[in-house]
């Protein structure tokens, strides 16, 4: 406790590089809101309280399973609603922006006593539990009165706090709209295994005084590094769930999972209890091997369901092998099924320019032995692929990120879940590295992310720049300039990075690979609204289509005789595969088509179709895509509907037609083989415009359709 030694500002000054000392050994700390110059620290992520009973903010761990108790009591001199001079309140508690809680309605009164009382289960203290007041009227929309926040990481747990909130409201902050009197209670939901192996960590206070040793300025980054590395992989196959409880008033439930280890998370698809996904996390030393998997059930607009959880202690598995297991749920019924499987990371590491391991000799042949030169190899492991070593040299002409116009640049290679990163090159706009990390490639067809950041010792990191690298794009040993670009790698910003990449993999498991669902990133940001992209998806299915309408127009000057040589030898040639077809002839006529683009593609670069320019043009342009989004689902609507129905008997005459039309194909199809009527149909469609050069082109199936009406005409016409 510095407060007698420094003043506030004194201390936070002088006592960072002293704290960044302090961090080798397991300690970390930040100034306390309460105290307002007292430094908290923690050991190994256990927070130390101040004499005041609430520990910093940063200081209380924002992970695990935390049960929250609230008592809602009573409220001061709420604001006044009705024309009565009066208030019918009530509350909303809301976190992760969905509703958790509401309390009954007190009529006629801004002095409201409630007595209600609700617990939650959560797994992350970073959202705070926003509380929002309303008056509540018959019919018509019920009026604010007022919210407020309260921070759960500030809380001090296993303690209950009486909380008076002081309600406000953005549009009037000079406003009084009075307060609520809550008594909360945080409590970790610790588990028997974390607490045998925390029973020996015992939680120190440091006194600093005037006497202070300076242990040396280590930064954050360079501490992050030291954790990067992991031991081994944990593969996961989530298969389902059994006999779990029902959350929902129909009695069913939407349960989904969520699984931790150490400080990495991956949560399951919301699905029904057959989920069938398999993803990998890695084992750390620092962090132990405790995987603990929490039940959800999934509801729109208002916060998730606990079910229920259960941990694995995977110090008791045995390595390389597949573990069938049923965790049974620790605080309800049901079981999890899973597929466990801990695996060796032979080659994953970060090291300097003058060790590289693809550079020696022997270990370089070890390598080509294990995944190229040895046939035996080819079939054990099939997850062990390969190995990529990237050579991190420097960047030039980066983007100035602090005031300075410096900035602290370091740089993070991601490879689907796998994340390493280089140290950080302090006021540099031209930093050089020269690290070399090496990966396990487990897909052959996955991409190397490179992304390079400004670090913010007091905020999140800056983006600078990224570069994305298929691996099978690489060209080994070719240190090659990549230009850095935005983070929708649309187009470029500023600076280049230079990289030097190394693949080896084993092409039979590589191929293998392909064959079966591809590793999905465990961290995915949630996708957004954006008018931009909906332009550019639209214009990517409109290119694809206009393929196909040139390869259909292609095929239809055939039958219109535009140019007699190529309508000759496209009728001969249909007349010989047709007489001649054998199934051998689809995957050979591919083949072909391949082999084709092969040697006579002019390009096979993506089109790259230019953006409008204004605000007009984009304005038009985003109309554009609209009207014809609106137009193609009214016509695959109205497709639907009219085949619907057609056998619906909504036009008896036209049911009528069609049964007719299904007798006959039916009788012909019995009694002559499919040869002759396909023969018959081609030699039709070729000698039509021979025989009436003015008859107009039609096609049966959606002539007849056309007449059908669809729902809307269906309900227009009634």
């Amino acid at each position: 406790h510095t407060s007698n030694v420094f003043q506030p500002q004194e201390t936070k000054s002088v006592f960072h590089n002293v704290l960044s000392g302090w961090l080798m050994f397991g300690f970390h700390g930040d100034d306390c809101a309460v105290c307002n110059g007292c430094i908290h620290f923690s050991w190994q992520g256990t927070a130390v309280p101040c004499s005041s009973g609430v520990t910093s903010e940063r200081a209380v761990p924002s992970s695990g399973m935390y049960k929250l108790e609230i008592e809602l009591k009573r409220g001061h001199n709420l604001a006044v609603r009705d024309r009565g001079g009066s208030s019918d309140p009530y509350v909303k508690f809301k976190l992760a922006g969905k509703e958790v809680f509401r309390s009954k309605t007190i009529h006629k009164n801004l002095n409201p006593v409630w007595d209600e009382k609700t617990t939650l289960i959560m797994d992350c203290l970073s959202d705070p539990l926003y509380v929002k007041v309303f008056d509540y009227d018959f019919g018509l929309q019920d009026d604010f009165m007022g919210s407020a926040y309260l921070y759960l990481e500030s809380l001090e747990q296993q303690r209950t706090i009486p909380v008076t909130l002081v309600l406000t409201d953005s549009q009037h902050p000079d406003q009084d709209l009075g307060n609520l009197e809550l008594a909360v209670t945080l409590t970790p939901k610790d588990s028997p295994i974390e607490e045998r192996r925390d029973s020996t960590v015992r939680i120190y206070t440091a006194h600093l005084s005037c006497s202070i040793y300076f242990i040396g300025s280590m930064r954050l980054s360079e501490l992050h590094r030291k954790s990067q590395l992991w031991r081994g992989i944990v593969s996961i196959a989530l298969i389902e769930g059994r006999n779990l409880i029902p959350m929902d008033p129909n009695g069913l439930s939407d349960p989904y999972v969520k699984f931790r280890l150490g400080p990495q998370k991956y949560r399951s698809k919301t699905l029904s209890p057959q989920w069938r996904e398999h993803f990998d996390l890695h084992l750390y030393e620092e962090t132990g091997g405790v995987l603990e998997i929490t039940v959800w059930d999934k509801d729109t607009g208002r916060r998730d369901d606990f079910i229920g959880r259960c941990q694995l202690d995977l110090s008791t598995l045995s390595k390389e092998q597949t573990h069938h297991l049923e965790l049974a749920l620790e605080e309800s019924r049901g079981y999890v099924v899973l597929l466990v499987t801990l695996t060796a990371s032979a080659h994953v590491s970060i090291a300097d320019l003058s060790v590289t391991p693809l550079d020696d000799p022997q270990e370089r042949r070890e390598i080509l032995k294990r995944y190229v030169s040895s046939t035996l190899n080819s079939f054990s492991n099939w997850r062990d692929v390969g190995i990529v070593q990237v050579k991190v040299m420097r960047a030039e002409g980066l983007m100035a990120a602090d005031v300075t116009g410096k900035s602290d640049p370091f740089c993070v290679l991601e490879l689907i879940n796998d994340r390493l990163q280089t140290h950080t090159v302090y006021k540099n706009l031209n930093p050089e590295w020269n690290k070399v990390f090496t990966f396990n490639v487990k897909d052959i067809h996955s991409v190397l992310e490179v992304t390079v950041f400004d670090e913010d010792r007091d905020r999140s990191a800056d983006f600078l720049g990224k570069v994305a690298i298929p691996l099978l794009h690489i060209r080994n040993g070719e240190q090659k300039s990549y230009v850095l670009k935005n983070k929708e790698l649309t187009g470029p910003t500023k600076g280049v990075i230079y990289l030097e990449i190394d693949v080896i993999y084993n092409t039979f498991k590589a191929a293998l690979k392909t064959g079966v669902p591809a590793e999905q990133k465990y961290i995915e940001e949630e996708p957004k609204v954006s008018k931009q992209l909906l332009q550019q998806n639209f214009n990517r299915v409109k290119r694809c289509i206009m393929v196909l309408i040139s390869y259909g127009t292609f095929i239809n000057s055939c039958f219109e005789w535009e140019s007699a040589q190529r309508s000759i030898v496209s009728f001969v040639l249909f007349v010989v595969v047709v007489w001649n077809f054998e199934l051998y002839m689809l995957p050979l006529a591919l083949l072909l088509l391949l082999v084709w683009n092969y040697f006579f593609s002019s390009s096979r670069e993506t089109a790259d179709e230019s953006e409008p320019k204004g605000f007009m043009g984009k304005l038009y342009a985003i109309q554009d895509v609209f009207i014809s989004v609106q137009s193609a689902l009214d016509d695959v609507a109205s497709y639907g509907e009219r085949i619907k129905n057609t056998g619906n008997w909504t036009v008896p005459f036209l049911s009528w037609l069609a049964i007719t039309a299904l007798c006959s194909a039916t009788v012909l199809l019995y009694l002559v083989p499919l040869r002759y009527l396909v023969l018959a149909w081609g030699v039709n469609k070729f000698t039509k415009k021979l025989r009436d050069p003015y008859m107009i082109d039609n096609n049966e199936l959606l002539d007849f359709l056309s007449r059908v009406p669809s729902d809307v005409q269906v309900v227009g016409n009634s």
